[in-house]
């Protein structure tokens, strides 16, 4: 700057007053930059072309250094982004700089008059010109090297920025030719209609990108309403309004009574402990629920005296939208930034909108998992029904002649002399022990298969990947744990007493491709080792198929 004030001297004969209603002018402009695809414009080519007609390039250089600092603190960026403002200085140093050397070489001079040199008109333009693609040139070096972009970079904001650039220049030759007339006054007449377009071309984008998240919001919620179950719609919604927000953690809350929530599901890496509950009123999320409206904060500060402490240490901006349904809040949905003031009041409505679409796709999720269920399970034990197992027998056989899995076994188990325990109890203590047997077995089982009742007294295990031997023994540790602990009566036909029942079980052990070469004929083969294996040689005892 020193050397461009030594070999460019500013045409400047004290014009204090002029010079600082530019600089006025100049500083209006940049503090309404147009955001596009998350670049901002800002439209001072105009006002510095005018500057640097007038006053020449180190007054230009000036003005276009302070007018970066003004845009830089309007967008209030963050500790972590500091870097920019040495960046985008040194940026529009440049540009200014080899422009002005470029314009002043060509033999172009300080305070040209258009009305008599036309060449005074075709160097000012070449200066234009030569400035707009030096700025382009380190711009786009700056995306790919400084900030990692890959995108294209012809997008829309380098349309509308070039479309702007070619409507403003010649506002900025009109400008310097006004104010050579009327002086200062030709700022105020030029700068307030263009202030206003700037204006109107804000609330435009701004529109034009809520309408842009309505839309996504929309899609959003025919994504969801295609989830059948509740988990997928959550992850869903979690990646979704990632996408669209500068989202670092999310958390969903739920009524688990009238005065109390319950955290259902996070995204959070932070390793922040799960808090177990929270009351009405209590915290953010318990004001949001019973106030049941949004509520936005831009830093920590703001924030950190009502929250419950669940929150990590980095999280500056936050936002807090109630779910509602059918208009009762069904849920409080938390977002979190590490960035300040990452949210903006606009964006309360569509996360609103989300929510709303997120409450319906929950509840028919839940819907379609609970009517699954009933139709899968059987409503006393709440073990699979054999409409499911023999889907999933069928299923898995499949996978056994694709070669995905080594073998397949069927345990079949039936009770000994069931119909004495019922003559002799009566049905709801038989209930009671149908009940018992399919706890014990869902534990000894647990992952390494799938039990299910067959019907009656009959049960079914089915285990993947498990040879004759495996099975074998798992058999016998359902034989022993059924024969060697009794099971205890609640509802005795007698009244008031509790009875406790020794009963035994029969067990057949049929494994594919050894015993079977389709999914009936190992059930047929199981059945067969447990009636003729197991029962006829006196019950209480396990089978295998032999051929």
């Amino acid at each position: 700057m020193f050397l461009t004030y030594q070999a460019y001297p500013p045409a400047f004969s004290g014009q204090w007053l002029d010079l600082l209603a530019f600089l006025l002018l100049i500083a209006v402009v940049a503090s309404m930059p147009i955001t596009i695809n998350s670049m901002y414009i800002f439209l001072i080519q105009w006002v510095s072309l005018a500057a640097f007609l007038k006053f020449g390039l180190f007054i230009e250089m000036v003005l276009a250094q302070i007018a970066v600092i003004v845009l830089l603190f309007k967008l209030r960026i963050q500790k972590s982004e500091l870097f920019r403002l040495p960046l985008n200085m040194t940026m529009f140093f440049f540009v200014s700089l080899l422009s002005g050397v470029f314009y002043y070489e060509l033999g172009g001079q300080t305070g040209p008059s258009f009305e008599t040199e036309r060449q005074a008109i075709l160097l000012a333009a070449l200066y234009a010109v030569a400035g707009y693609f030096l700025n382009q040139v380190i711009v786009s070096f700056n995306l790919r090297f400084v900030y990692k972009r890959r995108e294209n970079y012809f997008g829309k904001d380098f349309f509308v920025e070039t479309v702007t650039t070619l409507i403003t220049f010649p506002l900025g030759f009109f400008l310097y030719m006004f104010y050579n007339q009327v002086g200062v006054m030709a700022l105020f007449f030029v700068g307030l209609p263009f202030v206003s377009i700037s204006l109107v071309l804000k609330l435009y984008y701004s529109t034009e990108k809520v309408n842009l998240y309505l839309q996504k919001a929309a899609e959003i919620g025919h994504e969801m309403a295609q989830r059948l179950h509740v988990d997928d719609v959550t992850d869903l919604f979690f990646e979704k309004i990632g996408e669209m927000l500068p989202v670092d953690y999310a958390y969903i809350f739920e009524p688990v009574n009238e005065q109390e929530l319950e955290m259902v599901r996070r995204l959070d890496q932070s390793g922040t402990n799960m808090i177990p509950r929270m009351k009405k009123h209590e915290g953010i999320s318990g004001y949001v629920w019973a106030q049941e409206e949004a509520i936005c904060y831009s830093s920590r500060k703001d924030w950190l005296p009502f929250t419950k402490g669940f929150l990590p240490e980095d999280a500056e901006s936050l936002l807090a939208v109630p779910i509602i349904r059918n208009k009762k809040v069904v849920g409080v949905l938390t977002l979190a930034s590490r960035q300040k003031r990452a949210y903006e009041k606009s964006q309360l409505m569509i996360v609103d909108i989300l929510c709303s679409s997120f409450a319906v796709a929950v509840e028919n999720a839940k819907n379609y998992e609970q009517t699954k269920m009933h139709s899968e399970r059987c409503a006393l034990t709440n073990l699979y029904n054999f409409r499911y197992f023999d889907h999933l027998l069928h299923e898995e056989f499949a996978k056994l002649t694709r070669f995905e899995r080594t073998s397949l076994s069927l345990i079949l188990l039936d009770i000994d002399h069931f119909k004495v325990v019922n003559d002799t109890y009566g049905h709801p203590s038989g209930n009671e022990i149908l009940i018992e047997l399919a706890n014990r077995l869902r534990k000894l089982v647990g992952g390494q298969g799938t039990v299910a009742r067959f019907g009656g007294e009959e049960f079914v295990v089915l285990l993947p990947d498990a040879g004759k031997q495996t099975a074998g023994k798992m058999a016998e540790m359902i034989r022993e744990s059924i024969a060697n602990w009794p099971f205890n009566l609640q509802q005795s036909i007698e009244p008031g007493k509790k009875q406790s029942v020794q009963i035994t079980a029969s067990i057949g052990v049929a494994t594919a491709p050894d015993d079977a070469d389709d999914a009936m004929s190992l059930i047929r083969h199981a059945d067969r080792a447990l009636y003729v294996g197991a029962k006829r040689a006196g019950r209480n005892r396990v089978a295998e198929y032999v051929k």
